[in-house]
């Protein structure tokens, strides 16, 4: 499929250049098309981020995986579904992409409204995880503070994965998550 070519080959010009520095004529020609092919499948640079970024969302939030935990009411499936969010496991290049996103959300409004979508989308599923687990309703305060943490917890660790590539992400994950563990019984006994 030529457009998923594109995504793929775009993807390493984004990470090594940045989106703002990456032109239509750089992706045509690592892609070994005209620009005017990119044109028949993406209307912009915007919209082939955006399919970068539905895919990588889409392959990482694993909805499905949740939607199953949760009509079980299988909390440890739920519980692992939101670890996962303290682990990273991620490509430094997969990393450099995420962080590019965040910046390039500053400059361009287009992607502030990808990124929007991501954030949004993100948050929804973990809320839904946490309400599963700890459905009081006294508790909604509690568990959007905890969706904060969790989605900061996690792109900090991300960044510090770019900044410090030497750092043990391992060590940090494990870190990361007993803190999420602490924070998701914490969260459940009070919820009871």
């Amino acid at each position: 499929m030529r457009d998923a070519g594109i995504c793929w080959r775009s993807r390493a010009l984004f990470v090594t250049h940045g989106f703002h520095q990456t032109g239509m004529a750089q992706i045509a020609a690592v892609s070994g098309i005209k620009v005017g092919q990119i044109y028949r499948d993406f209307a912009s640079k915007e919209e082939i981020i955006a399919a970068i970024v539905e895919e990588d969302v889409a392959s990482w939030l694993l909805e499905d995986e949740l939607a199953l935990a949760m009509a079980n009411d299988d909390g440890t499936a739920i519980r692992n579904w939101i670890r996962r969010f303290g682990v990273v496991e991620e490509s430094l290049d997969e990393c450099r992409m995420m962080t590019e996103i965040i910046a390039e959300a500053g400059r361009n409004e287009r992607i502030a409204e990808i990124y929007h979508d991501i954030d949004v989308r993100v948050r929804s599923s973990l809320m839904a995880a946490l309400e599963a687990l700890a459905p009081a309703p006294d508790r909604a305060c509690e568990r959007t503070l905890l969706a904060e943490l969790i989605i900061a917890l996690s792109m900090g660790l991300m960044t510090r994965r770019i900044l410090s590539p030497d750092i043990e992400i391992a060590a940090m994950s494990r870190l990361a998550t007993a803190l999420v563990d602490r924070e998701l019984a914490a969260l459940a006994r009070t919820g009871a």
